[in-house]
């Protein structure tokens, strides 16, 4: 299973998004954008999962959940990767609010998950929500331009996921665990591993 753990904006957010990017689709309309149900805050991105390692994975994970209580975030500016160059791959809208706490989270998954096997990346963490992606890379200015401000809608965020990666599916993403920051009780909703 290819997994990673991560954030998901509520409905509230992901439509005030969604006026920026059409204006920006209908600037670009040749770079690959994601629609909303895929928009999401990666905390650590665990890859290729064999699934005599999932049990040890939520246990960690949920653990690692109880650490961290709830905080706010807003949605406030865009980027692109590689930062700095002049040709970029990745368009994406940026993070404002409680971004330590979000940085100290993003940092317990990657430890939890490292601790029973699962190797991570260890580069800096850069809290974002990708919205496009050009193939070849490419200068994306003029479109950083037309999506113009980003909306300030901001959400409570009080739960973290762990989510599977199914390219080519109808439904990409599926949330396979849901943990509430800060509470004892350790599973807010499960999936069943073997759900098709």
């Amino acid at each position: 299973m290819r997994l990673f753990v991560a954030l998901e904006p509520p409905p509230h957010v992901r439509e005030s998004l969604r006026a920026a990017v059409t204006r920006g689709r209908r600037n670009d309309p040749d770079l690959r954008w994601a629609g909303p149900d895929e928009w999401h805050l990666t905390l650590v991105f665990l890859g290729q999962v064999g699934e005599d390692l999932l049990p040890r994975i939520t246990e960690a994970l949920g653990r690692e959940a109880r650490e961290h209580g709830p905080f706010h975030l807003t949605v406030d500016g865009w980027g692109t990767f590689p930062r700095g160059g002049p040709r970029s791959s990745v368009l994406w809208a940026g993070l404002a609010g409680d971004t330590e706490t979000l940085g100290a989270l993003a940092h317990g998954m990657r430890a939890a998950s490292a601790r029973v096997g699962v190797p991570v990346e260890d580069r800096a963490y850069v809290p974002h929500i990708t919205v496009a992606r050009s193939r070849p890379a490419r200068d994306l200015a003029d479109t950083v331009r037309a999506l113009g401000t980003p909306p300030e809608h901001g959400w409570h965020v009080d739960r973290v996921h762990l989510v599977e990666s199914r390219p080519g599916s109808p439904d990409r993403y599926r949330t396979v665990r849901t943990w509430a920051l800060g509470w004892e009780s350790d599973i807010i909703s499960s999936s069943e591993w073997n759900t098709p």
